[in-house]
């Protein structure tokens, strides 16, 4: 978030001089990016939009877009990150396979020349297999390096990979692919979700679904996934095979080349208690949706930091 410096009028300050009271007020001065993405009643994504089609509201409050483009070519920061737990083990060859395809296609022809992607596996811990790069041989690498042990880290693994976006420029993507069960992260829920957010991440979950029928499934950890990635704009996938992985990480990349980026200044926006505030994304579009973050975090002095073991 880009810092603009804010002047006091002089009546303000004038009034602070004769010791008049002067109105509690918030103002932000903090550039907020969002990233949104428009799809049709088919969900292919709608490019070609201009400005006056947009509207941004922050807690109910009109804003003035200070930024926009129209099918962004920003830099692409994309940490994949693999559940390596034992309960999906199964499926992790072909989810591998899948994920090369998926990075042959990122950063070949028509990528930014600055798009970079790093890999983590998590399970009862969470690993940085390869750094952000664009070399096709070591990602390829630490994605076939990944194996499977025991424990889910999901939300560790999430905390880690905002951790690392929240430095770099330009869009920030996190892909998991997971069968949503939590079971041995030390980061609650909320922390998580506050992470992404903070570091402008957009998350799509590829929900790994072994087992067809909600008996044996951990569906309190897929809604959690589902919120998460709702919240930050982008859209959940369920795999059942092969099949489907290709065709969600199809749709992810097909959406990443047609986004908007909308950037405003809040203003006049009201104070929240829990630092949250609510955005909402208008567009003068009849029948079409808007996949855009749910509000932003007012920044907190920064928290904790965890260690993430590296191989590379």
């Amino acid at each position: 978030m880009i810092v603009r410096r804010l002047i006091v009028s002089a009546a303000v300050a004038a009034a602070v001089a004769a010791g008049q009271e002067v109105p509690s007020f918030q103002v932000d001065v903090r550039l907020v990016n969002v990233i949104a993405t428009v799809k049709d009643p088919t969900g292919r994504p709608v490019g070609g939009l201009e400005q006056a089609s947009f509207q941004i509201l922050a807690g109910g409050v009109p804003q003035q877009i200070a930024v926009f483009e129209r099918q962004t070519d920003r830099p692409l920061s994309v940490a994949l990150l693999f559940d390596a737990s034992l309960s999906v083990a199964k499926e992790l060859p072909f989810e591998q396979e899948a994920a090369l395809r998926f990075l042959r296609n990122l950063l070949g022809p028509g990528a930014n020349r600055a798009d970079r992607v790093a890999v983590f596996r998590f399970s009862s811990s969470v690993e940085q297999m390869q750094g952000f790069t664009a070399s096709l041989a070591r990602l390829k690498d630490a994605v076939q390096g990944i194996r499977p042990e025991s424990g889910t880290s999901v939300y560790d693994a999430l905390y880690l990979a905002a951790d690392r976006l929240s430095g770099r420029e330009g869009r920030k993507v996190i892909i998991l692919v997971t069968d949503g069960g939590d079971t041995t992260s030390t980061t609650e829920y909320h922390q998580a979700l506050e992470s992404v957010q903070l570091a402008d991440a957009v998350v799509y979950p590829i929900i790994v679904v072994p087992i067809t029928s909600d008996a044996g499934r951990n569906l309190g950890g897929e809604n959690a996934l589902k919120t998460i990635s709702a919240s930050t704009g982008g859209f959940w996938f369920r795999q059942h095979n092969e099949q489907d992985l290709d065709g969600a990480f199809t749709e992810i990349l097909r959406d990443l080349r047609i986004q908007y980026l909308l950037g405003f200044y809040p203003q006049g926006v009201p104070a929240a208690a829990d630092r949250f505030h609510r955005i909402e994304v208008r567009v003068d579009r009849p029948g079409v949706r808007i996949l855009a973050r749910s509000g932003y975090y007012t920044p907190a002095e920064a928290g904790r930091r965890r260690n993430v073991r590296s191989v590379h």
